[in-house]
């Protein structure tokens, strides 16, 4: 049954769960926030969708790009190298980033009629993302059941899982993750250093997938 929506970035974790969840997914959704690889991702996205047969909406949000602050954003400072525990990458927090585009796919989902907002997070967030965080994913969760007349719900099944565990399914299920990104810098190749650079890297090799990708010299 289509009953759900997911927000898509493009990168691998999300792209795992369009594939995964492809029979109740109706609707995909892509923001342009302003970071400085949305393009890449975006792009990515498209093609899945239009692999799939499941319509895919991009939204701006240029006012993010605007009026927030962080490294993640075109003319932000630049990007850490590094990994996710290490405290410098706290730089790429885009603000209540996932809160605003859950409000957002909220709306859009009881718009056409589904019943639930499907989101990619996963254990490895939870570090130095806040809102990535069960106990967020819960609060919104219940916001957006109390502020729907149909009682909306979010479904995040990846939440406490890591992304060696993600990408495992995505073998199985025979993703090319080469069609995905996940490079904060939005450079022309993956740069291999940054903290989600990283984390692919790692995610791919324990999880016993060849890694295509293409990483700058």
């Amino acid at each position: 049954m289509k009953d759900s929506l997911l927000i898509l970035s493009g990168g691998m974790d999300s792209t795992t769960m369009l594939y995964e969840y492809k029979e109740r997914i109706a609707l995909a959704v892509s923001f342009n926030y302003g970071s400085k690889h949305n393009d890449k991702e975006i792009a990515f996205a498209s093609q899945h969708c239009q692999k799939l047969g499941i319509q895919h909406i991009v939204i701006p949000l240029d006012f993010m790009l605007k009026y927030f602050k962080s490294s993640l954003l075109i003319g932000g400072e630049d990007i850490p190298e590094g990994n996710y525990d290490d405290e410098n990458m706290k730089s790429t927090v885009v603000p209540f980033r996932n809160g605003i585009m859950l409000a957002i796919a909220a709306g859009m989902a009881e718009s056409n009629g589904l019943r639930y907002v499907m989101m990619a997070n996963h254990g490895g967030d939870h570090a130095i993302y806040p809102d990535c965080r069960p106990e967020f994913v819960s609060a919104m969760s219940s916001a957006i059941s109390a502020g729907t007349y149909e009682g909306l719900q979010i479904l995040a099944p990846y939440t406490n899982i890591t992304k060696t565990d993600i990408a495992i399914r995505g073998k199985q299920l025979g993703i090319d993750y080469a069609l995905t990104w996940s490079c904060y810098k939005g450079g022309d190749k993956h740069c291999g250093k940054c903290g989600t650079c990283t984390e692919r890297i790692e995610a791919l090799r324990d999880a016993g997938i060849t890694d295509t990708t293409e990483y700058e010299e």
